[in-house]
């Protein structure tokens, strides 16, 4: 389904419609034709599918009317981006979801009540990452002084991009779940190595996305950066 919005004319637009994909990058609008994507069933993504049907379940059948109005109320003070850039809010079924089902993947326990906490947990605005031909590792610097890094059940989520060609100017995907960095009464140092989730080669470039999760449920957007594989 692609996302349009009228003006005198169309004047954006997002998604798909039959064989057409409707994107905008840097430099622009753009139309493409349209490709299946490949689904790898990865042990990851059979996961994250037995994540959301549990937690689609849990919320259905466990969460008092109580716990799910809290979610609900979060919800509704949250202001979102659609991919056309405008605000959205919502429901709070999808930020119990959206925030629950990272941590089931971690091997944790989900989070039943609302956050109380009425605002996303915050960006690192210094997150950078370097990567290594010769450890085949990422390096991940960040803010070790953010709320999550201080506390037990925080924690920032890893996604490396495919690596490109060193032109390339941005990148939409596809990602593969590279790690996390947990938080703890003392914080962890920065920065953090983690195993790169695609084999690096020297002079490639790559995208590393994080996301933070607070340890009372709130789940940030995501935030960036890329780097050109180094010796």
């Amino acid at each position: 389904m692609a996302l349009v919005r009228y003006g005198g004319g169309v004047v954006q637009a997002s998604g798909s419609i039959a064989g057409d994909v409707f994107a905008r990058n840097r430099y622009g609008n753009y139309t493409r034709a349209r490709t299946k994507p490949i689904n790898p069933n990865s042990s990851y993504q059979q996961a994250v599918r037995s994540a959301v049907a549990y937690l689609t379940q849990e919320w259905r059948d466990e969460l008092t009317a109580a716990q799910r109005t809290a979610w609900e109320t979060y919800a509704n003070s949250i202001v979102m981006k659609n991919r056309l850039g405008e605000n959205i809010k919502l429901t709070g079924f999808t930020h119990f979801i959206r925030s629950n089902s990272i941590r089931l993947v971690q091997g944790g326990t989900y989070i039943e009540d609302g956050p109380t906490v009425l605002a996303l947990p915050e960006k690192d605005v210094t997150f950078a990452v370097t990567a290594s031909v010769a450890t085949q590792l990422l390096s991940i610097a960040f803010n070790n002084t953010l709320g999550w890094a201080g506390e037990v059940g925080g924690f920032m989520a890893l996604y490396m991009g495919v690596p490109q060609r060193p032109t390339r100017t941005f990148f939409g995907g596809p990602w593969r779940y590279t790690g996390w960095i947990p938080g703890a009464a003392t914080p962890p140092t920065s920065p953090q190595t983690k195993a790169a989730a695609f084999t690096l080669v020297l002079g490639q470039k790559v995208w590393v996305y994080a996301r933070i999760l607070r340890a009372d449920g709130r789940l940030s957007e995501t935030f960036m950066d890329d780097c050109i594989v180094a010796a």
